[in-house]
């Protein structure tokens, strides 16, 4: 249930993004583009990773407030600005299975907008298809050297930090053979494509990345090899708690949009809620 401090969370939120976000969307959507300044502010107000521990820079608070942002960002038209996916998506992956040392050298920078994660499993010809994916890590010394490519990268252009799963275990069952690792994004070996044209959410700049000879310290892998699928199963679950609240929250506005049209609109004098049809 929400309590007295969610009310007053979600009051602030609304007010920044009256102040921060909606004067600016339709800027951003023509250019394709929000720009990574936004998600700093963000984070200056507290608005990123809210659940983060505090040695790690967040409030510690629970999940009613993720979800609160989110509400309040799709009712506000503004999901293009999608917060939700770094904080309450890609983050937990690295607070969860992150070492001692990668979860501290990040997770502050992610809670201040510093850092911007992304996520890359999607690939030209897999998506949803573990097996379909060709993306692979080969063992080299204390390194690992990526070959591949992801499309459909959400937060592509701005990231600074990706998770990419690739396939370190060619002979096995392919659900038993991806590993997940932590890429920065000025790693050689590593670029970034067009972003790509959507028939919606045109301030995401939703991109392809490319691998090529791409090395990373071993170090870099996150959690245990061979298990990025198990991984991907466990933390989807609150993807798509995410995912439903947003649409939640769209279609809340659009319900409240339409009433609103049908009882000041008119016809003959006649409100046109008032017809039988409607």
């Amino acid at each position: 249930m929400y309590q007295d401090e969610h009310n007053v969370f979600r009051e602030a939120f609304q007010q920044f993004i009256a102040e921060e976000i909606t004067p600016n969307l339709d800027e951003w959507e023509n250019n394709h583009l929000v720009p990574k300044s936004i998600y700093e502010k963000m984070g200056e107000n507290g608005f990123l990773c809210t659940w983060l521990p505090e040695e790690y820079g967040g409030s510690e608070c629970d999940f009613i407030f993720s979800a609160i942002m989110t509400e309040e960002l799709a009712r506000a038209g503004a999901i293009t600005v999608i917060s939700p996916l770094h904080s309450d998506i890609i983050a937990p992956y690295l607070y969860h299975l992150g070492t001692d040392a990668q979860k501290a050298k990040w997770l502050p920078r992610c809670a201040s907008g510093e850092t911007m994660l992304a996520i890359g499993a999607t690939e030209p010809n897999a998506g949803s298809d573990v097996a379909g994916f060709q993306t692979r890590a080969e063992k080299d010394g204390d390194e690992y050297v990526l070959n591949g490519s992801k499309t459909f990268i959400s937060f592509g252009q701005i990231a600074d930090l990706f998770i990419i799963v690739a396939r370190t275990d060619k002979e096995g069952p392919p659900h038993k053979g991806l590993s997940l690792f932590l890429v920065e994004g000025d790693t050689p070996g590593f670029s970034r494509g067009k972003k790509l044209d959507k028939m919606g959410m045109h301030g995401q700049d939703t991109s392809e990345l490319f691998f090529d000879n791409c090395r990373i310290p071993a170090e870099n892998m996150l959690g245990e090899p061979g298990k990025g699928f198990y991984y991907f199963m466990h933390h989807l679950q609150q993807e798509r708690l995410v995912c439903s609240l947003m649409a939640q929250g769209i279609a809340e506005t659009m319900l409240e949009m339409t009433l609103e049209y049908t009882r000041d609109r008119k016809v003959g004098g006649v409100p046109v809620q008032s017809f039988q049809a409607n």
